[in-house]
């Protein structure tokens, strides 16, 4: 299990139909059908005969976000002690019934939402649907299960920010990003809170938030969909509603200076440039016009930061980043590696000077269209897989309340004009709204880059 992970699992069924339209406007059309239980539990179903398979996603909607001051690291802890055991399941029981029985399971943890999910052959649907309910109503939470997973995360966090490069560095840019602090402590939280967790605060997380009117849980795949709600019935509508999670507040004020700061990081290897915007939250026109723009600005080799500082200035070995979405602000991200000798005032003032012309000047027609091609090739090899549909839907009904968004989604990034690109660009990236982070080899590593002329 890994927090914020990117899906790339190997699944067998694709869950759409393609409107019978030209090539370059063909759509994702998700035939689903939305029922809530009496506990309060969103389910959606997706059927799908295409091949014999079955695919579900529980998402809770609870995330780093939720968390509070002294109590970081709660959602990320949760995906791990899940698989703990439940009254009817044994501890590490779970991946090996579904794996077993021709499965393949997981889960993931980020700001906005933790999900658990499961693809199995269509006969097998009861058996995702029993274990995701059993743990949902009666996970084991022990002193001993949390001190076992909370040293397990604890060992993930020494590998995943610890002793990897540059991660300290964007844990600080995360914190340097954002005010709030719902976006500004990092998913898989801190040494001292995770050991100051006790077993009375655990169960109270748990309580609250993995409640089944805090969940949805999506079903995709070989099924008839009164069979699967019958089963569903079976197994969930038991389980008693909680009160409902308090709100997040997910106000940020405006950042009216840029915000700089350098790291000296023994662990890395070559200077590093890493510069955000603070952004607005997802499934918004800012947004998906954003998306164009950080397609067009650092999207592949055709790219113009690549083409600038790869190619032709030859000053980094890398450069790229992305437009994060997110229920809250959101950001744009880029990242250069410098080259040995390469100065990071000389790669900065490249990256700005062509932020400017996105600015002043619209991006060309092939720009436009690439962008959104690309969009759309990623989206569709997305939407093919019957977990991934599931884990997609899950997530657009709990960040949005909108699951059918998998249908108009790509209409929004279509809709994007350069007129577009140009607002967005002139709106957010701008220096007062940005936040720089220079990272800086130590410990005779045989450093690359330099600082300043």
């Amino acid at each position: 299990m890994k927090y914020a992970v990117k899906l790339s699992l190997v699944l067998f069924v694709c869950v759409f139909s393609l409107q019978q339209l030209p090539a370059q406007t063909r759509n994702v059309r998700v035939n689903y059908k939305e029922t809530t239980l009496k506990n309060g539990l969103r389910v959606i179903t997706v059927e799908d005969h295409t091949a014999p398979v079955v695919s579900t996603a529980v998402t809770y909607n609870v995330g780093s976000r939720d968390e509070h001051k002294g109590h970081t690291g709660y959602a990320h802890l949760f995906e791990h002690m899940m698989f703990k055991g439940s009254e009817n399941v044994g501890a590490g029981e779970h991946p090996v019934l579904i794996r077993n029985n021709g499965g393949n399971d997981n889960a993931s943890t980020s700001e906005d939402r933790t999900n658990y999910f499961e693809a199995l052959p269509a006969n097998q649907l009861e058996l995702a649907l029993f274990l995701e309910s059993d743990r949902m109503r009666s996970l084991a939470v022990t002193k001993d299960n949390l001190d076992n997973e909370r040293h397990n995360v604890q060992e993930e966090r020494r590998q995943r920010v610890d002793n990897q490069p540059y991660g300290k560095s964007g844990e600080l840019q995360q914190e340097m990003l954002y005010d709030n602090f719902a976006y500004k402590h990092s998913v898989i939280g801190s040494m001292e809170d995770l050991n100051a967790a006790s077993v009375d605060d655990i169960k109270d997380f748990f309580r609250i938030y993995y409640a089944p009117n805090n969940a949805v849980l999506v079903l995709v795949g070989d099924f008839k969909t009164s069979d699967a709600l019958a089963k569903v019935r079976k197994y969930f509508e038991s389980i008693p509603r909680q009160p409902d999670p308090p709100p997040v507040d997910q106000t940020e004020p405006e950042q009216k200076a840029e915000k700089r700061a350098t790291v000296s990081d023994q662990l890395a290897r070559a200077t590093q440039v890493a510069i955000a915007y603070k952004t607005v939250p997802g499934n918004t026109p800012d947004f998906y016009a954003l998306q164009v723009l950080s397609a067009a600005l650092q999207g592949g080799q055709s790219s113009r930061l690549y083409q600038k500082l790869v190619r032709d200035k030859e000053m980094v070995t890398s450069v790229g980043g992305f437009n994060a979405e997110s229920r809250g602000p959101g950001a744009v991200y880029i990242t250069a590696t410098l080259r040995p000798n390469s100065k990071t005032d000389a790669v900065e003032s490249t990256i700005y000077d062509e932020i400017q012309r996105l600015k002043t000047e619209p991006i060309a027609d092939w720009e436009l269209q690439k962008a959104k091609s690309a969009t759309r090739r990623s989206f569709l090899q997305n939407a093919q897989r019957s977990l991934s549909s599931a884990i997609t839907i899950g997530q657009y009904a709990i960040y949005y309340s909108e699951p059918g968004l998998i249908n108009t989604r790509l209409d929004k990034v279509g809709a994007v004009t350069k007129a577009d690109v140009q607002r967005v660009a002139n709106k957010y990236l701008t220096k007062e709204n940005r936040v720089v982070v220079i990272t800086t080899p130590s410990g005779g590593r045989g450093a690359a880059g330099n600082v300043g002329q």
